[in-house]
């Protein structure tokens, strides 16, 4: 029997737990090493399969650009699989933009991995995952299927396993071109290169690393739990700040209530750790995570979104390509 459509198919976003900027190509792409996490905040997607070979977007609330990424990584798909078909896609979006969390590129991966089943190619993830790079940085990490260690301009992935963790996810008003931030003369682009390895075994001595086995390696086996405050930065932070001065607003907000703060990708949204640990720096009789994070994010400024969001182990989409 023959799809014809899928329906509630999810995109989540990301979070960089640390961003660092470690060189440049001799074509202008800068050269990145982050941690991405993936999280239950996420775009809803509806794909209805057309024999006519057209391609449509449907937006089921704000209004997207014209031609955005999920038409861009559909119409790939179709050229480099020489497929007749085409879709109606429906996107719920839930993520907001500019934030960066990865929710356009999000989109993309989700509707790659959409209508290779629809369409009954077949291709695998590593296939995939080469188109996507065409479309943007943070394409292939979505179609991966893990959290990763993510290097170069995003098509070196290394999957780690991280323990589960909750957030709260802020995103002001106010969005960031990211054109502006790797182009501000601040933008430090020679951070010392981190070597995952050792890295995690040191994250393991720290005690942020559970092993499953004590006769492996924790870089083999280990689960690294994140704690971003611990290790590194966000390297585009700065200049972010600089150019928009709410960023800096709610990294503040955040860090008074929680302890910590960092701001993800290229975007204005930025978020803090929330667990046990930082909610007794803020209320030592408060034992209650969600309590605490639903009563500071009730105080937030209108104008801003925000959401207690918690760590995912692998994306929804994990078993549609092999």
């Amino acid at each position: 029997m023959t799809l014809q459509a899928l329906y509630d198919v999810p995109a989540p976003a990301k979070l960089n737990l640390f961003l660092h900027v470690v060189g440049r190509r001799a074509n202008g792409y800068h050269l990145l090493q982050s941690p991405f996490m993936l999280i239950d905040w996420a775009d809803t997607l509806h794909f209805e399969r057309r024999e006519d070979g057209r391609l449509f977007r449907h937006d089921m609330g704000a209004s997207l650009p014209t031609d955005d990424l999920c038409l861009r990584a559909a119409r790939a798909l179709q050229t480099a699989s020489g497929s007749t078909l085409g879709a109606d896609i429906h996107i719920v979006k839930q993520l907001p933009t500019g934030a960066g969390m990865g929710g356009g590129s999000s989109d993309a991966a989700t509707t790659l991995l959409a209508l290779n089943r629809l369409w009954g190619l077949k291709w695998s993830r590593q296939r995939l995952s080469e188109l996507a790079l065409g479309l943007g940085a943070d394409v292939p990490f979505f179609i991966g299927g893990d959290n990763a260690f993510v290097q170069g301009i995003g098509e070196e992935l290394t999957p780690i396993d991280l323990l589960p963790a909750d957030y709260v996810v802020i995103k002001p008003a106010a969005s960031l071109p990211t054109a502006d931030i790797f182009s501000h003369p601040r933008l430090v682009r020679d951070t010392e290169r981190v070597i995952l390895a050792g890295y995690l075994e040191q994250a393991q001595m720290l005690g942020r690393i559970e092993n499953k086995s004590n006769n492996k390696s924790s870089s083999e086996t280990g689960f690294w739990k994140p704690d971003h405050g611990d290790f590194g930065r966000n390297d585009l932070q700065g200049p972010a700040q600089e150019c928009c001065a709410e960023v800096a607003q709610a990294a503040a907000w955040l860090l008074q209530r929680f302890g910590n703060s960092r701001m993800t990708g290229s975007g204005s949204a930025v978020f803090a750790r929330a667990d046990e640990k930082s909610v007794k720096k803020i209320e030592q009789n408060t034992g209650k995570v969600e309590s605490l994070v639903s009563s500071n994010l009730a105080e937030m400024p209108q104008a801003w979104t925000g959401r207690h969001c918690r760590s995912l182990a692998r994306h929804p989409l994990k078993d549609w390509a092999s």
